[in-house]
């Protein structure tokens, strides 16, 4: 899509400007640094074929310790928490939470999607929902379910959640989007700053564009160093004043400070959280954008730009890579931007720069010049291209250097000839909820949650599980081997008929083993309408920035929202059963493993929550048409559908 007008973007010089002498502390901090390989390096990874594929020895070893050192305790406080609510369990819940059966506790995951500063900020409350440091979580009997998760991925929006989350040390989300108070904010986590628009921080536009250049000059260290730059470093110099330590309100202006410059992804592993196996094991998700792919599956409709056949390209704190069959291989993270195994390169994985590549969606724009020309974009390429000019080097995508670039590749990955390799939004597959990472078997999940604040609705900016169905046809067309996902409906109408997207759906509940390993059960909770205790809607909104109270009240109605369950009485606001049928959704794997039949509140949560395979579905409460009435108190921000995954410039 993209090749065909390339040139038409690219620069066409290959004369570089004399760099300056005095580079800022930024620019010093965000350039990778090349040295001799450490001894028995290697690049590539193989992770072998589906049915036999195997997790990286840092991964393997980290849920091994969690398993060990934390899980055992996570669950038995969040049994101990639902308990507490007098909810009337089935035996076989207690005793699986309790780790009575040999520890063999639920296999627990959650997705995280995309869909800008909107997913930002619902990911972040449902997560709230989950915390066993939220009072108000404790008390209803779902706190502590965010410790029991194994992994957490993000994707876009939800990378800018999961990454700051990891790199932050796993803070409370009150800390993590409002920062906190210390004697040393250059260090310390200041908070997502959302006050601050991440396009145009100022009102003034002569000084937005001076930033713009600021952020320009903060990667030049890089480009003179000779690697490849693109406006996702750009963004990537922009999101360290977002999402990683070292920024608040009162120095984010400041050019003297690094702005979370030098910070990498890699370097996460050494957070206090990570090293007592505290965290879920976090996973940002991208989309290779590729000149070679095989554009007959690319979904149809113009909104999609990356063939589904690509690889989807997993960024976690150890390796990057993919677990398709169409790469099947990792490199180091900490050695990310190193092509062969003699001169290895660090400082490269920087943690803007990871976030940035899950939330790429600027390539949306390179259809045509014009298209180009009209579009935000376009003044950011300008300027970097007039400062750092390159050749042959698609300015609006994310690019990195080619570690897969290897014979051994041949045959198999689609760019192992390429020198450089691109990577877009998550999402551009179509894909906005990051299951993908989470269905690999030998990950084993047996339950995930699919947290989606995509945006469905042609004009209005609630979800309709269009990515489920996307994942589905994905998996089921071109990877049936490779991954399990249990039958969901097949097209965004069923969902929006049958309210599966305004109240917690689950799917795959009668889906059992199959002769290579279980199908996960899938929790599905979407933004799918505001909340039915009659508040003002604030989730189906794109901000461009929001105040510090405005983004409490996202965050509180997330709250609310996620708490509402499916209430039998269509008069009830909340189902106060709703605790406890989750808690049923998380064990139900395990429970199948021992053999026991369903039973009490369970039996009846799961008949009620489930959908049923067909096209009548369930009867819900809220009409499809209710849950999108109202249009929120910002209206709807932005210029349709092309626009909902852009969370940065």
């Amino acid at each position: 899509m993209f090749a065909a007008t390339a040139a038409t973007f690219l620069a066409a010089s290959s004369s570089l400007p004399l760099f300056a002498a005095a580079q800022s502390a930024a620019s010093i901090a965000y350039t990778p640094v090349t040295g001799a390989c450490p001894s028995g390096f290697t690049l590539i990874r193989q992770t072998g074929q589906p049915g036999n594929q195997t997790l990286g020895a840092e991964e393997t070893a980290y849920i091994s310790g969690r398993k060990e050192n934390a899980l055992p305790t996570a669950w038995k406080t969040y049994l101990t928490n639902l308990q507490a609510t007098n909810a009337t369990l089935p035996s076989y819940v207690t005793s699986i939470l309790s780790g009575e059966n040999s520890g063999d506790y639920p296999n627990f995951g959650i997705a995280c999607s995309g869909g800008g500063w909107r997913a930002t900020m619902f990911g972040a409350g449902v997560l709230n929902f989950l915390d066993g440091r939220n009072t108000s979580a404790v008390t209803l009997g779902t706190g502590g379910l965010l410790q029991a998760a194994q992994y957490l991925s993000g994707l876009s929006g939800g990378a800018n959640l999961v990454g700051s989350l990891a790199q932050a040390d796993f803070p409370t989300i009150e800390m993590l989007a409002f920062g906190e108070n210390t004697t040393d904010p250059t260090t310390a986590y200041g908070g997502w700053l959302a006050q601050i628009n991440q396009q145009d921080p100022y009102t003034n536009q002569t000084l937005n564009n001076e930033y713009v250049q600021d952020l320009i000059d903060e990667i030049a260290g890089k480009y003179h160093a000779g690697f490849a730059v693109s406006y996702n470093d750009v963004t990537s110099r922009d999101n360290g004043r977002h999402f990683v330590n070292g920024t608040d309100a009162a120095n984010f202006f400041d050019d003297t400070l690094v702005h979370g410059a030098g910070y990498t992804w890699s370097g996460v592993a050494n957070v206090s959280t990570i090293q007592a196996y505290q965290q879920p094991f976090p996973i940002l998700v991208a989309t290779l954008l590729s000149p070679n792919g095989n554009m007959s599956n690319l979904i149809p409709g113009g909104t999609f730009i990356v063939p589904q056949s690509n690889p989807i390209m997993e960024m976690n704190i150890y390796e990057l890579g993919s677990y398709d069959p169409t790469l099947a291989a990792f490199t180091p993270m900490k050695y990310l931007g190193t092509t062969n195994e003699s001169v290895c390169v660090t400082n490269y994985d920087q943690i803007g720069t990871v976030v940035g590549a899950s939330g790429d969606w600027n390539t949306i724009y390179n259809t045509s010049e014009a298209t180009l020309v009209s579009s935000y974009v376009y003044p950011v390429v300008t300027a970097l291209n007039a400062t750092l000019p390159q050749t042959d080097i698609v300015l609006d995508s994310a690019v990195f250097e080619n570690s897969f670039n290897s014979p051994t590749m041949r045959g198999q990955f689609i760019d192992a000839d390429e020198t450089i390799i691109m990577m877009s939004d998550g999402a551009s597959n179509g894909e906005a909820v990051p299951l993908q990472p989470l269905l690999v078997k030998a990950r084993g999940l047996d339950t995930i949650l699919a947290v989606d604040s995509n945006q469905d609705y042609a004009t209005e900016y609630w979800s309709a599980g269009g990515s489920l169905i996307n994942v589905q046809s994905r998996i089921k067309t071109l990877f049936p081997t490779a991954y399990n996902f249990p039958p969901v409906p097949t097209n965004t109408s069923e969902f929006i008929a049958q309210n599966l997207s305004t109240r917690p759906t689950f799917f795959g509940c009668d889906t059992t083993s199959t002769d290579d390993s279980i199908t996960p059960l899938i929790i599905y909770l979407a933004n799918g309408g505001p909340p039915r205790n009659g508040q003002t809607p604030l989730t189906n909104q794109q901000p461009g920035n929001v105040s510090i109270a405005e983004t409490q009240a996202i965050l509180d109605q997330v709250y609310d929202i996620a708490m509402q369950g499916y209430p039998t009485d269509a008069t009830e606001v909340n189902d106060p059963e709703w605790p406890a049928c989750l808690a049923c959704a998380v064990v139900d794997r395990a429970r199948e493993r021992l053999g026991t039949a369903r039973s009490g509140i369970c039996e009846t949560c799961m008949d009620r929550y489930c959908w049923n395979g067909s096209t009548e579905g369930l009867v819900a409460t809220t009409s499809g048409a209710a849950a999108t009435a109202s249009m929120g108190v910002w209206g709807l921000i932005g210029a349709g559908f092309l626009m909902v995954l852009v969370g940065y410039f």
